[in-house]
């Protein structure tokens, strides 16, 4: 009988959760994210950058926002990847202000900003 040799770490739901991203299934994602916890799998900053871009794809900006903080509740240490995965959900949905407060909350942690940020944040301020 064929045996999986699919292994379920961190890095394959990442992988896959990044997949679903690509194809628009943010919902899909959202499902893998909740078997990570079922399984007693912790989250680390790319599945959860992985998660955020997913919901910024799939035009959900509030679910971005929460999963972001929610980083920020477990002490995660945020990258610049992060940074942009939730300003740009917050531009897709047209929150402005969230984008900007995002902007300066990123320089008060430290994270160090880059081109992709700028426009990311210039193009939510802009609309």
């Amino acid at each position: 009988m064929f045996q999986s040799a699919v292994e379920f770490n961190i890095v394959s739901f990442s992988a896959a959760i990044s997949a679903c991203e690509n194809c628009e299934k943010w919902q899909e994602a959202l499902q893998l994210f909740g078997v990570m916890a079922w399984l007693k799998m912790e989250s680390n900053v790319m599945t959860c950058n992985a998660m955020i871009s997913t919901c910024d794809t799939g035009g959900k900006w509030e679910e971005a926002l929460q999963l972001f903080h929610g980083m920020a509740q477990s002490k995660m240490e945020f990258d610049s990847i992060s940074f942009v995965a939730v300003i740009g959900a917050c531009d897709r949905g047209g929150k402005w202000e969230q984008a900007w407060h995002l902007f300066n909350t990123m320089q008060q942690c430290s994270v160090e900003s880059n081109a992709v940020v700028s426009n990311t944040v210039m193009s939510a301020c802009e609309k």
